[in-house]
């Protein structure tokens, strides 16, 4: 058998001595560690074998196998899947060496360092392709000498041999050089670079990936420009089918709009970061007791269980709801864009069967059809036979002046923990209006989309008590289950008068 073989065959074997008889389950914290880091280097050593491999591969090997190409070859050599077999490829693609047609000697890689490196184990797939793609993105754009310094560069990165001083200058050097300003030799930059480095950590993908893209950034002669074209040109946004009840979500969104949909929800799930009321919503005893309430503390965090996933979607949602009524948004068959919600009034009336949405008929609960109508308006359409006999229209839905009013009142969303200010949360009728309850100031509450979207489920109730909510909460919030006024919805009291005597 070959040597080479013969040393991989042994290397699984070593392997599957470790993993038998539950050696790693007894390990101390610190020994798991250290194997942790063995690990990684194991499979960065292993990984560099098959790039090495590939590389040095003829264009036809995976055809004298039965395959369509090298891809396919890996997925079943490697059993694995054929994202990963691209990034195998890619990866030989940047390390392979040309064979001279007059010597027949390999030539140097395109990334000879970082070719080094990933021989050593000191860099791994992923970490070699967040490297070079920034440089590779603009490679028409910069020159051989500079790809080769930063080569060296971001291999003495992956090493953990840095130095941010050096590096920086001679970066900046590289800036001024472009610039017309000075003229030193690329081969002095990068003895700057690699000379007085410390041992240090070594860098993770995403470590490399940061230093290249600042890198390229310095010399890419176009600047951010081709990018922008390409952004502006990749741009999309494709809503997915219905699948198991929920669609998928899909595209590309340029800087810029990424930026601001960051801030969208940032504001919605760190409300405190505007200037939310401090120390947050307080609550006291309906008798006037003005001692702080025990509950009104969440040291479990389960107040809101929702994932941070979740959190952007409910907050996409809500800033959805905001723009369609919003006096700028472009009207939609002489209206503001409304969702609309078609259920059987039977069905309402029951609390069985389902609602559907317009356009694709997808089935919803009848809780979403509760939800949209408690801050929206009603129309009913009486039909016979297939044929409309009737159309009424309830306006129900808080105008302006009584959603100020609220928001003045109540300030934030009722449930307590939740900081989402009172001005970006619908408005809840707390007596349902098909139960009679009036579009009323005393019967409104603000709740976020999330609390008023589950508070059917949610063990949350809310009375009003002369024009003032109360809260009462769910056992494991409040084991007594009393009716609690929050402070923020308690009225000031008056100021006092300062009467000037003469």
């Amino acid at each position: 058998m070959n040597s080479t073989v013969s040393a991989l065959a042994r290397v699984a074997t070593d392997l599957r001595a470790v993993l038998s008889d539950d050696a790693l389950a007894g390990l101390s914290d610190a020994e798991r560690a250290e194997a942790l880091r063995g690990a990684g280097e194991v499979s960065r050593l292993v990984d560099a074998v098959v790039v090495e491999a590939v590389a040095s591969a003829e264009v036809e090997f995976g055809h004298r196998f039965g395959c369509r190409g090298m891809n396919e070859l890996l997925q079943r050599a490697l059993l694995t899947d054929a994202p990963s077999a691209s990034k195998f490829t890619r990866a030989a693609g940047l390390v392979a060496r040309d064979v001279n047609l007059v010597s027949g000697e390999r030539l140097p890689a395109r990334w000879p360092a970082l070719r080094d490196a990933l021989l050593d184990g000191a860099v791994g797939i992923p970490g070699l392709l967040a490297a070079t793609a920034p440089i590779e993105y603009a490679r028409a754009r910069i020159g051989t000498d500079e790809r080769l310094w930063v080569d060296e560069v971001l291999a003495g990165h992956a090493r953990g041999l840095r130095d941010t001083e050096a590096t920086d200058g001679a970066a900046q050097e590289l800036e001024e050089d472009a610039a017309g300003d000075t003229d030193p030799s690329v081969e002095a930059d990068a003895d700057t670079a690699a000379g007085g480095k410390q041992p240090g950590p070594p860098a993770t993908a995403d470590d490399l990936r940061h230093l290249a893209s600042t890198l390229a950034m310095i010399l890419d002669p176009d600047g951010a420009e081709p990018t922008d074209r390409d952004a502006q040109q990749g741009r999309f946004l494709n809503l997915g089918r219905l699948q198991k009840g929920a669609h998928r979500l899909v595209g590309n969104i340029t800087p810029e709009v990424a930026a601001q949909l960051q801030q969208i929800f940032d504001a919605f799930n760190n409300p405190k970061v505007g200037g939310a009321p401090a120390p947050g919503v307080a609550f006291t005893e309906t008798a006037g007791d003005d001692e702080v309430d025990e509950f009104n503390v969440d040291p479990r965090n389960v107040i809101d269980p929702r994932t941070p996933g979740q959190k952007r979607h409910d907050a996409l949602a809500a800033a959805l709801g905001i723009a369609a009524r919003h006096e700028e948004m472009p009207s939609l068959g002489g209206a503001a864009p409304t969702l609309v919600v078609h259920v059987d009034a039977k069905d309402l009336a029951a609390g069985t069967g389902w609602a559907t949405l317009p356009g694709n008929g997808a089935p919803v609960p009848l809780s979403v059809a509760a939800h949209t109508a408690c801050t929206g308006a009603v129309q009913r359409v009486l039909f016979d036979e297939g044929r409309i006999v009737g159309i009424t229209t309830t306006d129900r839905i808080f105008n302006a002046h009584q959603r100020r009013a609220i928001v003045a009142r109540d300030r934030e969303c009722l449930i307590p923990g939740c900081h989402v200010p009172a001005s970006w949360c619908e408005i809840h009728h707390v007596t349902e209006h098909a139960r009679g309850g009036p579009t009323h100031t005393d019967n409104g509450v603000p709740l976020c989309w999330w609390h008023h979207r589950s508070l059917d489920h949610s063990g949350w109730e809310i009375r009003m008590n002369d024009g003032i909510p109360q809260i009462r909460g769910p056992a494991w919030w409040d084991p007594a289950q009393r009716w609690r006024t929050p402070r923020h919805s308690t009225p000031a009291k008056p100021a006092r008068r300062t009467v000037l005597r003469t």
